[in-house]
């Protein structure tokens, strides 16, 4: 593992982390581990996880690191990965971040020239990291503006309200939530909800006795 970046959803700044960052890196340009144990700490710390592709690849990538350096898991966490979400609700020309974001006019990502910015930051130069960590922050934010745009379309969103105080929207906690209407199945009427910040449709199944309460977490 190179370099990772991570923003809670509470927080404005994007925090980026790379080889060069641990004490090691001068002695052993490809040690991991130290990098590892600090996205180790934000998944164990997580409640919910972000990520574009991230169930395929990013997390398990993540995983397989943490099982090379002898980790134990990270306290369970669910994610959303937004590609997932993009596939079932969506058809798109293209499902890749960068396209997403042109059609949706978010912006696109930062051009990176190529695998020789991957051979020149394994190799040490100062500018390459300094550009990969432009890169993956720009990644991050991009990510975040993805996902705020789509989530109210994600049936199945985990439920982050994080307050027991009356009825709150189970994608964005909002208590901004007006009846309308009413979800039908073969052997029960529920009353269906609408969140009037994201727009999100939910029942009263799931807005009563279901809303998660965070244990000293975070959502990334």
């Amino acid at each position: 593992m190179l370099s990772f970046s991570v923003k809670w959803a509470d927080k404005k700044k994007v925090e980026v982390y790379g080889l060069p960052d641990f004490p090691n890196y001068k002695k052993n340009r490809e040690d991991d581990k130290a990098l590892c144990q600090v996205l180790w700490n934000v998944l164990n710390e997580a409640d919910l996880v972000v990520a574009h592709n991230g169930d395929r690849f990013d997390l398990r990538v993540a995983n397989a690191r943490f099982l090379v350096h002898g980790f134990t898991p990270p306290e369970p966490y669910r994610t959303v990965d937004t590609l997932k979400v993009i596939k079932k609700y969506f058809f798109l020309n293209s499902n890749k971040l960068d396209d997403i974001c042109r059609n949706l006019g978010i912006g696109t990502k930062i051009q990176t020239g190529g695998f020789g910015l991957w051979l020149d930051v394994m190799a040490g130069d100062e500018k390459a990291w300094a550009k990969m960590k432009r890169y993956n922050q720009h990644d991050v934010r991009l990510l975040e503006s993805v996902y705020n745009k789509i989530k109210a379309w994600h049936g199945a969103h985990p439920n982050i309200a994080i307050k027991t105080d009356g009825i709150r929207c189970p994608a964005c906690s909002s208590t901004a939530v007006q009846k309308r209407g009413f979800a039908y199945t073969a052997t029960t009427k529920s009353q269906r909800y609408q969140c009037g910040n994201c727009g999100h449709w939910s029942t009263a199944s799931k807005l009563a006795n279901k809303r998660q309460v965070l244990k000293g977490g975070r959502l990334k």
